[in-house]
Formats: structure tokens, C-alpha cells, sequence
């Protein structure tokens, strides 16, 4: 049960588990943002938790899912099946909130008085359930190509969301107390969705070339992040140095 092969297939697929799901915590951190600050962990454990149950459920119905890949109906020489309906839908969901949530945060930073009225919780789990059918496709379809035993498969996903509830706070939270970060976060859900929208209309875009992109741009700001934070704390030594001087000015 716990030979060689089974334990490299499980902690390959967990890996790969792990992976998939940072589109699923760039996206439930951009719903949750519109919801009032006491609410917030509340829907991260939810959606989480949701997309683990999503991801076993789906697993289950290994059989269903296969249909769910047969065309429908073909437009010209395209075959068009459930699976690509659903990502096209979902993917065109992303594109409009990402740019929706765009527009809002320019409006804030040109209008600071400007408060949006905060999002109910029952239609941000909504969309947070939604979403996780969309995403949870990959994953079950990447978890069944890799191992045969469902067990795995299953234990690999568990363990992936266990991990994923671990850092997903810190993770969120970040993107919530750096503005620039919120905004590369919309970027990179505004990225997801057109890939998802290709996928529906049939053109396939290897997820290594969307994660490498996010990884560089993560970096990148990551260094903006550390040189506004040695900056901030330069100007603040400097501003106890003149300070200090003029006290010493006065007292002599």
C-alpha cells in the first residue's frame, strides 16, 4: 500500500495539488476583499473548505466528469463539450470582476472619502462556489492522470487544501495591507480567466508559462515591496536625525 512508487505518486500529485490551487486563493482573496473585515477569514475557510469537498465530489464521479468532456455540438471543426462551456462561463466571470474591482480600486485612490458598501457574505460564497467547480476540474483531471488509486488521489487533494489553509491567511492578508500587491493579484485573476476563456474556446495554454509569469511578477514586486520598506525606514531615520539636531540647537 505504501511502496515507492505509490509514495512519489502521492507526494508528486500533492505538489501539483498545490500548485493548482493558487488560483483558487488569488481568487477567493479578490471576492473576499469586498467583504467587511470581521468576514473575511470566515469566507477563506469556507471557500477552502468548499473546494475540498468540490475536489472529492468530483472525484467520485470520475464517469460523469468523462462526459462531461464529449462534444455537444461543434462550431465549424470545434467540438464544443460541458467542460468548455463551463470554463469559457467561468473564465468571462473572472475577466469582469477583475476588471470591475480595477475600476473600484482607481475610483478609491482618486476619491479616499469614496466608500463602496460592502459585499453580503451569502453572494461572496456564491461566487467562491462557483469558481470552485471551475477550478476544481484541473485539479481532478491532473489527480486522475497521475496516480491510479483513488485513495491517492483523494489523499493528495486533502493534504493540498490542509496546506492551503495554512498560508492562504498570511497569503491574503498581505494582498489586503499592500495595494500595489492587490492590484497584481487582480492582474494575475484578469490572466486566469483569459486562459480559462481560451481553454473553453479550444485553445490550450500550458499552465508552467501562467505560473512563470505570476512567479516573476511576484518577485519583482516582492523587490518593490522590500525598497519602499527600506525607504520608508531611511526617511524616518533621517527624520529622528533632524530632529534630534534641532533639539540640540535649541537646548544650546
Amino acid at each position: 500500500m505504501f511502496d515507492l512508487e505509490t509514495l512519489a505518486s502521492l507526494l508528486t500529485l500533492t505538489g501539483l495539488e498545490i500548485v493548482l490551487g493558487i488560483d483558487n486563493i488569488v481568487v477567493i482573496a479578490i471576492v473576499a476583499t469586498a467583504l467587511p473585515l470581521h468576514q473575511r477569514e470566515k469566507a477563506r475557510v469556507i471557500g477552502l473548505s468548499l473546494a475540498l469537498i468540490t475536489r472529492l465530489l468530483l472525484l467520485l464521479s470520475i464517469s460523469w466528469i468523462a462526459g462531461l468532456t464529449q462534444p455537444l455540438f461543434t462550431i465549424g471543426e470545434l467540438g464544443v463539450s460541458a467542460r468548455d462551456l463551463l470554463m469559457f462561463g467561468g473564465g468571462l466571470f473572472l475577466i469582469v470582476k477583475a476588471v470591475r474591482e480595477i475600476h473600484v480600486s482607481m475610483e478609491e485612490a482618486a476619491s479616499p472619502m469614496l466608500e463602496r458598501p460592502p459585499a453580503s457574505f451569502g453572494g461572496a460564497i456564491a461566487q467562491i462556489v462557483v469558481l470552485d467547480v471551475v477550478f476544481s476540474f484541473d485539479s481532478v483531471i491532473t489527480a486522475v492522470g497521475m496516480a491510479r488509486d483513488i485513495w491517492v488521489m483523494a489523499t493528495a487533494i486533502v493534504i493540498a487544501v490542509i496546506i492551503m489553509l495554512l498560508c492562504s491567511g498570511a497569503i491574503m492578508r498581505f494582498i489586503h495591507a499592500h495595494p500595489t500587491v492587490k492590484m497584481l493579484a487582480l492582474a494575475f485573476v484578469l490572466l486566469i480567466g483569459m486562459a480559462l476563456v481560451a481553454e473553453g474556446m479550444g485553445f490550450h495554454i500550458p499552465k508552467g508559462y501562467l505560473y512563470f509569469a505570476m512567479m516573476f511578477s511576484v518577485m519583482v514586486e516582492g523587490l518593490n515591496v522590500a525598497l519602499a520598506r527600506r525607504r520608508k525606514r531611511a526617511e524616518g531615520s533621517a527624520g529622528e536625525r533632524r530632529h534630534r539636531r534641532i533639539e540640540e540647537v535649541q537646548v544650546s
